[in-house]
């Protein structure tokens, strides 16, 4: 009988050992007469009898020893065996035991876990269904250095874990367990002893999958989808997106047409998106989170695509149909911030372990969640690792990144003496910005064509320069400062708009100290703020005549575009994420006439690479100028790598400007590619008969539109009509 200690033999019968491996098992020994032998300990509480069934037909009796614990002895080799276990009632089970498999973590995976290297770490922790020792099950890991001992607690354990306890894989922090005859689908947790003695129920921070909320356990899940995007991927690689013509619709997945799963919102997606010629689409944060009133900025589950809308199959076939209309996906993603729900990541083991320990760093005010700590390695591990997640296993083009300046600032909305300086007494967060540098740079190196986008609303210096030169390397950065101008000069009365020109261009001076993105996002229509219609001025014509001119103005304003759902037919509530759009808005004509307009303005912007291909070269634009003056005209042009030139005209005055005089970049006949206020958009008409001339001194008249912007396309080689040449 065993010598082992009482005490150890019940912590193991409890499940609150940190090395159940050590007991239970197959272990080597000697026999009493000095011959080696294999010692076999199971754990089976109420059982009747217990016997270790050999894969060679041995069958071991073993003897209860103490609370549920069986032991029993074999000579010769060892082997894989099986427990059949009979009890009172007659019946007997036969079941594979998760205690005689070796581990399935590596040391080369414990080693790059340690420090903090592992770049796809969603391979090693969390719940994966494989065969090992020649059974097929699921293996369970999880990083909680704090806790004395772990368990798988799940549907296959009737939620109690005595029975399968985790080993403790030493200084990593790492606990793992294969438990055999677990598949996809079998929902699962955590249980953690804190080093206060206290049992708390965790989600795995590592699931790929988890229940519908308000259910928050995690579930086992496999993927078996086979991509057919490689043709997009292949040519993504190939070219830089600050390149390359980007206009970004922004989506709401709940909201956009409620109802619709992954799979059922593709072909209304793809029709709809190619229609309106956007060539992005931007979806609000897919991670799962349990309050869907936070529109997914809270984040419960990083690496499991929310099961609100079916399963991460779906979403795979949802992104890879996108592809293959050559749509690019961008995903928000949260770094920022987490929830401090009991269930999830928040004093996981029982402390703090991802977020910063001290409330002055750790804790957000304004949000009530807690702030990761960018200074431990395994957190940045896990960051990094998630961010490279979406990418390979979800294939998007890139991840806009949220609310970068409060992760930049230690005193980001704090009062003095409610933040801790850096170690050279300095307000910036130094391990932040060392993060955001390593998942930028790791990104690009393994993905490249995809686009970081950072949602920074500060002047931090180098958002989009190179991390090798001290930059924080995002391909793009949002441009709030444009968007708080542009959007308080475009609400005001165009009769006064004449004494606040400087909101329209003071943009021009900073447009190519960044790679710029221009938003029209969510957080411009919600929390009382109105739709984008509701905020333009006068009447329902002029208000939607205004709608043109700004997203025509938007459109051709240096760096990229990014409309919000719902904006590009003029809804006139405020968005709310409780509904679907207000789609009967397209019954009424003038409204559809809008519609028209942004797929028009979309693909006559796809087909200027003046508009475009430049968008971070000052050389490439410049503003113009000529005896005719109006502050309430602004007018610009743009040229790409070949010369091709197109100049922007902006008249935000209520009235047509006739006979306007404007120095043009060349002579020559210039094209109307686009006139925000043709009939056919629901305007009134006026305009140039769809061409300009520019003398031999490069100056030309035209006539303005009320509340329009004319894209004026040079053509050299164009021929103008005359009395004899007809």
């Amino acid at each position: 009988m065993t010598q082992l200690d009482d005490r150890l033999l019940d912590t193991v019968a409890t499940g609150s050992h940190h090395d159940p491996h050590g007991v239970l098992g197959l272990h080597p020994g000697v026999d009493p007469a000095g011959a080696p032998e294999w010692i076999v300990r199971a754990r089976r509480p109420l059982a009747r009898s217990v016997t270790a069934v050999f894969d060679d037909g041995t069958r071991v009796p073993l003897e209860h020893v103490r609370n549920g614990i069986w032991e029993g002895t074999r000579s010769g080799a060892a082997g894989a065996y099986q427990l059949a276990t009979g009890y009172d009632d007659g019946s007997e089970f036969t079941a594979d035991d998760p205690y005689r498999h070796a581990p399935v973590i590596g040391e080369l995976d414990l080693h790059l876990i340690g420090e903090g290297r592992h770049e796809k770490l969603w391979h090693v922790l969390g719940a994966h269904v494989r065969t090992h020792g020649g059974s097929s099950g699921t293996s369970f890991a999880v990083w909680a250095p704090n806790a004395q001992a772990v368990r798988v607690v799940g549907d296959f354990n009737a939620w109690d874990g005595q029975g399968h306890a985790m080993r403790s894989m030493g200084s990593s922090g790492v606990w793992e367990l294969f438990v055999p005859g677990i598949g996809a689908g079998s929902a699962y947790k955590f249980q953690l002893l804190t080093a206060r003695g206290d049992w708390v129920l965790k989600a795995d921070p590592m699931a790929r999958y988890a229940e519908v909320p308000p259910a928050t356990a995690s579930v086992v899940v496999e993927s078996s989808y086979t991509w057919g995007d490689a043709e997009w991927i292949t040519r993504r690689a190939s070219q830089q997106p600050v390149s390359q013509p980007m206009s970004v619709y922004e989506v709401h997945f709940g909201s956009w047409r409620q109802g619709l799963s992954y799979r059922d919102a593709a072909d209304q997606l793809i029709e709809y998106v190619e229609a309106q010629g956007f060539t992005h689409i931007e979806f609000m944060p897919l991670a799962e989170h349990p309050f869907g009133g936070s529109w997914g900025y809270q984040v419960t589950g990083y690496f499991a695509p929310t099961s609100r809308f079916g399963h991460p199959d779906d979403l795979r076939y949802l992104i890879d149909r996108l592809h293959q209309a050559g749509i690019g996906v961008i995903m928000d993603w949260v770094p920022g911030h987490f929830p401090k729900d009991a269930f999830a990541l928040a004093r996981f083991d029982g402390q703090a372990l991802y977020e910063h320990g001290d409330p002055r760093r750790g804790e957000h005010k304004d949000w009530g969640t807690y702030i990761f700590d960018y200074g431990r390695r395994e957190v940045r591990n896990f960051l990094v690792a998630n961010a490279l997640f979406w990418f390979e296993e979800f294939h998007v083009d890139g991840l806009r990144v949220d609310a970068v300046a409060s992760m930049l600032y230690l005193d980001y909305s704090r009062e003095p003496g409610e933040w801790v300086p850096n170690i050279h007494g300095g307000r910036e967060n130094l391990e932040a910005i060392s993060f955001l540098q390593e998942v930028n740079a790791t990104a690009y190196k393994l993905f490249p064509g995809i686009a970081m986008i950072a949602e920074e609303s500060t002047s931090f210096p180098g958002v989009t320069a190179p991390t090798n030169r001290a930059g924080l390397g995002f391909g793009f950065k949002w441009n709030m400062g444009w968007m708080n101008d542009s959007l308080q000069y475009i609400k005001r009365d165009p009769m006064y708009r004449s004494h606040h020109e400087g909101e329209l261009s003071f943009s021009f001076v900073y447009a190519f100290s960044e790679n710029y993105l221009l938003p029209i996002s969510h957080d411009e229509v919600v929390h009382g703020k109105g739709s984008l219609f509701g905020r333009m001025p006068g009447d329902h014509w002029q208000k939607l005549a205004n709608m043109r001119a700004f997203l025509a103005y938007m459109w051709g304003h240096p760096g990229k575009q990014l409309l919000f759902m719902g904006q590009e037919f003029g809804q006139m509530s405020e968005w709310s994420e409780g509904r679907s759009l207000d789609w009967w808005t397209l019954d009424q004509p003038a409204h559809a006439q809008l519609h028209d307009f942004v797929g028009s303005l979309n693909r006559t912007y796809r087909g200027l690479s003046a508009l475009w291909a430049r968008d971070s070269d000052g050389a490439a634009f410049s503003r113009l100028g000529a005896p005719s003056w109006n502050p309430n005209v602004s007018a610009f042009s743009r040229r790409d790598h070949h010369g091709n030139t197109v100049v922007v005209v902006c008249n935000f005055s209520g009235v047509p400007v006739t006979g306007y005089e404007l120095d043009m970049p060349e002579s020559g006949v210039w094209h109307e590619a686009l006139n925000s206020d043709a009939q056919l958009y629901g305007g009134s008409g006026v305009g140039n008969l769809g061409v300009v001339h520019a003398d031999e001194n490069r100056r030309a008249r035209m006539v303005l539109p009320p509340l329009g912007v004319l894209w004026l396309r040079h053509d050299p080689e164009a021929h103008i009509p005359s009395p004899t040449k007809g």
